[in-house]
């Protein structure tokens, strides 16, 4: 698989190294180098690749997205943060019959810890005494405060628990992904958490998502890989 890379900082540098592991090439590096470009110049860069991953800015999502559906590939959007833009966005992959998979964590284990968190929060909904809570840090780099990842735990929380909380987020030093859901009650406390030990499993999600994204048109958010995977 030829794939493009849209923004080399420290995620874009990683998938190109466990691309490589995993058979696959990089065709296209998309840098600062090409922030001037427009989404009609981007999309002659990504002509050569089969599909692009995006770890980039938020308010850059919408001019790569434009660019692959003009080049005809598909795009998988690790970059988090352009939830504004969501319904603009897939209205474009749709009228352009392109194909693209975003998610707010590519990590497997993530994934899996949304579906845990999920579970849990439906059986705690059955016990009022119980009240949940969301808790998460990361690197002092990085700029959206909740997460995204935090969010989508509270969108998968609140399906089942109606109650209204803030999400506590911390911004210091190195600190790669921790998030923490708790449910509370005078008793005792349940506490589930997901802490990253490195930026692996992001990469490997994301490579895992190009090459099931390379042969499929439509708008999917990297839980539909996860479920077709699970369910097998």
């Amino acid at each position: 698989m030829k794939i493009a890379l849209i923004g080399y900082g420290k995620m874009g540098r990683l998938i190109s190294k466990l691309a490589g592991d995993s058979g696959h090439g990089i065709v296209v590096t998309v840098s600062e180098s090409h922030a001037g470009l427009s989404a009609d110049e981007l999309a002659e860069t990504l002509r050569a690749a089969d599909v692009a991953i995006d770890f980039t800015a938020a308010d850059a999502v919408r001019r790569n997205v434009e660019a692959c559906m003009i080049a005809g590939i598909p795009i998988v959007v690790g970059t988090t943060g352009w939830n504004s833009q969501k319904d603009e966005i897939e209205r474009l992959v749709n009228d352009s019959g392109g194909s693209l998979v975003y998610g707010a964590n590519f990590s497997i284990g993530v994934n899996l810890f949304f579906k845990i968190a999920e579970y849990s929060a439906e059986l705690f909904a059955k016990f009022p005494e119980y009240e949940v809570f969301i808790e998460e840090q990361h690197h002092s780099q990085k700029k959206d405060a909740p997460s995204g990842t935090a969010l989508k735990l509270k969108e998968l929380v609140k399906k089942h628990i109606d109650a209204e909380f803030e999400i506590p987020a911390t911004r210091a030093g190195n600190i790669p992904g921790t998030h923490r859901v708790g449910f509370d009650a005078a008793a005792d406390q349940i506490l589930l958490t997901h802490t990253a030990r490195n930026r692996e499993g992001f990469a490997r999600g994301a490579i895992m998502a190009a090459e099931w994204i390379k042969t499929r048109k439509g708008f999917f958010e990297f839980s539909d890989v996860m479920e077709e995977i699970i369910k097998g």
